[in-house]
């Protein structure tokens, strides 16, 4: 192994770039895999749980390792390709060791673990040499007083849990993206994405739940109490809350809604209304809608939106009042490109494409994407017979259903990585 830190805090590599020996990035770090040993025994480091491009994650053994610094780890070899999959005898640092509460043998300290290092030991192997944990503290405000002690003095990793929360957890995985944050919680112990999901705010969770598979998003909303259920629906865009609630019993599926704000509610039942697999039943209900009146520059503050994806940005849909869907009839589209040519103060009614053709909510999957196909679109309008706008229908909802069901578990093509 080419020169490396001799000691690694483990929450310094969560999403680190992985590197094969040419410079081309194959993945980012997500968590450690390691065993414990009884005794006093340092746990032996395994490997890297890495994810590669297409969200999948990979198991790279320690001995493909070549090199871990602040910045980059770098592999050799031939790498499984397969997904990862947890084994009996296998602890996941970030996903089971942070947060967990243990004590300092002698003094009696106890405190939550927020980060572990590792170091080689004479056999070459990594270990898990000292533990760093924060007291509980004494003053509201104020944290408690940080450790960093050796393996062998800290007791409380092999003892059952129950009050481990998710803080330290969520602080290594801050910065990462919904989807891949719902890819490392799949990848976790039931019970622990029982306690993360605890840990996430409403809007986090509801963003993650968007990106995770149907039965995964069953089982966190059902760890969930009703009160809080109800929240992270009304979080969640109407299409995509409206797909999962259709999931649940339908006795559970009432006492959400009825616990939901009446107007989410409303959106949501209108979209149950329709055939899953229709226009209907995968539009948005929450396109950018405007009046003639509107400037470009109204129009280009909403598209600005960070929440909006690409696709509903694209477009802008000019109605008559009321401008909730189902709106007053449909006028025309304006296209974000031929705003961003326009003057600011020019009028949005003053630059639509009016013989943009829509869709109806009865359309099926083979329709709305035939059409998107035709006239090189990434969303659409959906109307009535009397061309009222219920709602948006985009290219990536479409790929959600065309997609098999369990696309987002389902590995890539390919079986070995050469790294």
């Amino acid at each position: 192994m080419s020169t490396s830190p001799t000691r690694v805090f483990a929450a310094r590599l969560a999403g680190l770039p992985v590197f094969d020996p040419a410079g081309d990035q194959v993945g980012k770090v997500r968590d450690l895999v390691v065993a414990l040993r009884t005794g006093k025994q340092q746990p032996r480091v395994l490997g890297l749980v890495v994810e590669v491009f297409g969200r999948r994650s990979i198991f790279v053994p320690m001995t493909r390792v070549t090199h871990i610094d602040s910045s980059q780890v770098i592999t050799t070899g031939l790498v499984n390709m397969r997904r990862f999959e947890q084994r009996s005898t296998e602890t996941l640092v970030f996903g089971q060791m942070l947060d967990r509460k243990v004590s300092v043998k002698d003094t009696g300290v106890e405190g939550t673990v927020y980060d572990v290092a590792m170091e080689q030991a004479r056999s070459r192997d990594w270990v898990l040499s000292k533990v760093a944990l924060q007291e509980g503290s004494k003053r509201f405000g104020r944290k408690g007083q940080t450790h960093v002690v050796d393996w062998a003095d800290v007791e409380g990793f092999t003892l059952p849990d129950e009050t481990q929360g998710a803080t330290h957890l969520l602080a290594a995985l801050v910065e990462m993206r919904p989807a891949d944050l719902a890819n490392v919680i799949h990848d976790l112990p039931s019970k622990r994405r029982g306690e993360v999901a605890a840990a996430l705010n409403d809007e986090r969770l509801a963003d993650v739940l968007e990106e995770m598979s149907e039965e995964d998003q069953v089982e966190i909303l059902g760890n969930l109490d009703n009160e809080r259920a109800a929240d992270i629906l009304e979080e969640m865009s109407p299409d995509d809350a409206a797909d999962l609630i259709r999931e649940l019993p339908p006795e559970t599926a009432e006492q959400l809604l009825e616990l939901m704000e009446p107007e989410e509610a409303e959106d949501v039942r209108r979209l149950m209304s329709y055939e899953e697999r229709t226009a209907g039943g995968m539009m948005t209900t929450e396109p950018v809608i405007l009046p003639p009146d509107a400037t470009v520059a109204d129009a280009l503050a909403l598209v600005r939106n960070a929440e909006l994806t690409p696709s509903l940005a694209a477009l802008v849909y000019v109605c008559r009042a009321p401008l909730e869907p189902p709106t007053g009839r449909l006028i025309g589209v304006a296209h974000i490109q031929r705003l961003l040519r326009e003057p600011p103060s020019t009028l949005v009614g003053a630059v639509l494409d009016t013989d943009m053709e829509t869709l109806r909510p009865t359309a099926t999957l083979e329709d709305v994407a035939r059409h998107l196909a035709t006239y090189n679109l990434v969303a659409a309008p959906v109307v009535d017979e009397d061309g009222h706008l219920l709602g948006a229908v985009a290219v990536d909802d479409l790929l959600d259903h065309l997609l098999p069901e369990n696309w987002r578990d389902r590995p890539s093509r390919g079986g070995l990585l050469r790294a």
